[in-house]
């Protein structure tokens, strides 16, 4: 079995469709496509567009055998394996829209997992649902009970009949997909994203994003469940014609030079993945695995998904230089699910570029006061390095806006605001939380602070609370949930958020107010939390009981995240960089 070609025999078109379905309806006429490894690197199915779409349109006839109504939700669990594809695609010619499920990885109890699955089935209002054989028991047991018309394997699907209908594929102003990637595992949100929506992005990342090129070839180990992952390397090299070479995200923690193997081995050019990606990479690799590694065709290395710092992608770099890695190939970029995905990149070929700036004034003033390292002013205050995240692509209108709504200027941090035709038309059945970030005249509330920098966007924290923990969103009212969910601790009592160590990581920190004094039952309420949030969410997490009061309240009386995170610091030392 070989991998589909790097070098297709039809013309590039970046992107240029009106639909997904028309995209790989043109794919289909050339040789390029999916391909799927093993853990070991073995190529295990290879998945040509002009295959996927003869078989995603077979596919699509059988789902309609099931009376489904147009529109209807398709669950998928979103494992990285060809018949996600299948099924996906499907959706497109059938007048379905596909919903990506998280996979349940990093969750430890299976009935945590189970409680995620059925939220996001009920929220979205599946009529059918599909898992490989991996998760599939997890699917059938959220399932129970909702009243779906199908749940099951994907050959339970491919042995229904064929429909006499003829298909009519998802059209340019119907949802091309939902998306719960940045929601919380509690209140989770679907993203509504629409074909038009999707398109325009897609053709904004292939052209002025990375310009795509003839000869490219993306390898990718990014969820499918994720926006990245989704559309920045599944569906955008799609719509590109690029062969693409996948992998699990499991086989990549577990086997990082498999990444980099794959790049080598094939000749890969595009590859992205969020900066915990690059910097494990460099810890796990053993100077004997970098022997025989050839990394000079990677020339796109996108970073992006969680705050960017320099110094691990420095030591990737440094380590990777033997096997042809060059830095210039690293392009930070911002984008969220909201926006269907990229909203900037960095210039091509050009590396990282940081601002140094003073980190006291930016948090008591919003001013952005450069500092030069050769200057003494550098020595004499607390400074805080950034990466420039590039240019908005030109489909954008951005502002930063101060907490009055006005717009600021060079020289001053903010909410970054956008509008575009890339952008979410809101959150599936859920009007309020719409309203909450999506104005009626189209701008979107990123929740992100940033500043302009010569005309590039850099992003200096969230207004939104919003932790992230090695790529993964994680929302500060789902672990206050699980601490208000033990006996003891009251609504209100429990406050999270988000600090960095000294090796500039994200940490999530969860405090409680109690009045318990006893040293043994504060040692066993804290291993309690801390399991209980290990379990639910797969993360670790500093917790620390502290006395009634100590927490600090808004106007309205709710824990303030900023404010007890100040508290917090205080307590420390400030042991973390604020």
């Amino acid at each position: 079995m070989d991998p589909t070609p790097t070098l297709n025999t039809v013309p590039l078109k970046t992107g240029t469709f009106d639909t997904l379905a028309l995209a790989l309806d043109y794919a289909a006429t050339g040789e390029t496509g999916f391909n799927f490894y093993s853990r070991r690197g073995e190529l295990y199915d290879v998945l040509p567009y002009s295959r996927l779409k003869a078989e995603a349109m077979e596919l699509a006839s059988r789902l309609l055998s099931l009376d489904l109504e147009r529109n209807s939700r398709v669950a998928l669990v979103a494992t990285t394996h060809p018949e996600f594809v299948r099924f996906f695609f499907a959706c497109q010619y059938a007048g379905l829209i596909p919903v990506p499920l998280p996979l349940g990885t990093h969750l430890n109890g299976s009935e945590a997992y189970i409680g995620q699955l059925r939220r996001l089935l009920t929220i979205c209002g599946a009529d059918i649902a599909v898992s490989t054989p991996d998760f599939l028991d997890f699917l059938l047991k959220a399932s129970d009970g909702l009243g779906m018309k199908m749940t099951g394997p994907p050959e339970d699907f491919h042995a229904l009949p064929t429909s006499t209908q003829k298909l009519h594929p998802l059209e340019p102003h119907e949802l091309a997909y939902l998306q719960f990637t940045s929601g919380s595992t509690r209140f989770p949100k679907g993203v509504m994203i629409t074909q038009a929506a999707v398109m325009n992005n897609l053709s904004a990342i292939a052209g002025p994003g990375i310009k795509v090129r003839e000869g490219d070839r993306a390898v990718s180990w990014l969820p499918f469940y994720h926006d990245m992952g989704l559309v920045g390397l599944l569906l955008a090299s799609m719509a590109s014609q690029l062969s693409v070479d996948f992998f699990s995200t499991i086989d990549f923690v577990m086997r990082p030079r498999l990444w980099l193997k794959l790049i080598s081995d094939n000749r890969a050019s595009i590859s992205f993945g969020p900066p915990f990606s690059y910097e494990l990479s460099a810890m796990r690799l053993k100077p004997h695995e970098i022997e025989g590694l050839d990394l000079s065709s990677w020339r796109i290395a996108g970073i992006g998904a969680e705050m960017i710092r320099k110094q691990s992608l420095d030591k990737f770099a440094k380590c990777l230089k033997p096997a042809g890695f060059s830095p210039k190939a690293f392009i930070p970029c911002y984008g969220m699910a909201e926006c269907s995905l990229a909203v900037t990149f960095a210039p091509v070929n050009s590396g990282i570029t940081t601002d140094t700036i003073d980190a006291e004034r930016l948090a008591e003033t919003n001013d952005v006061v450069y500092l030069n390292e050769n200057d003494e002013q550098h020595e004499a205050v607390r400074a805080n390095t950034f990466v420039r995240c590039g240019r908005p692509l030109p489909t954008f209108e951005v502002e930063i806006r101060d907490a009055e709504g006005k717009i600021l200027s060079e020289g001053k941090c903010g909410t970054l605001f956008l509008r575009g035709p890339s952008i979410m038309t809101g959150y599936f059945a859920d009007a309020e939380a719409t309203a909450e970030v999506l104005s009626k005249n189209g701008w979107l509330n990123t929740g992100d602070m940033a500043y302009w920098s010569d005309g590039e966007i850099v992003i200096t924290g969230r207004s939104k609370d919003l932790i992230i923990i090695n790529g993964r969103n994680i929302w500060p009212q789902d672990i206050e949930y699980l601490a208000e969910s033990i006996d003891g601790i009251r609504a209100g009592d429990a406050c999270a958020f988000s600090c960095t160590d000294s090796n500039g990581l994200e940490e999530a920190v969860l405090l409680v107010q109690s009045k318990i004094t006893d040293v043994a039952e504060k040692a066993r309420r804290v291993e309690e939390l801390k399991r209980l949030v290990r379990q639910e969410l797969g993360i670790e997490c500093i917790v620390e009981i502290v006395p009634k009061n100590t927490l600090v309240r808004t106007t309205s009386g709710k824990p303030s995240r900023s404010g007890s995170r100040k508290v917090y610091l205080a307590m420390n030392g400030e042991k973390a960089a604020a």
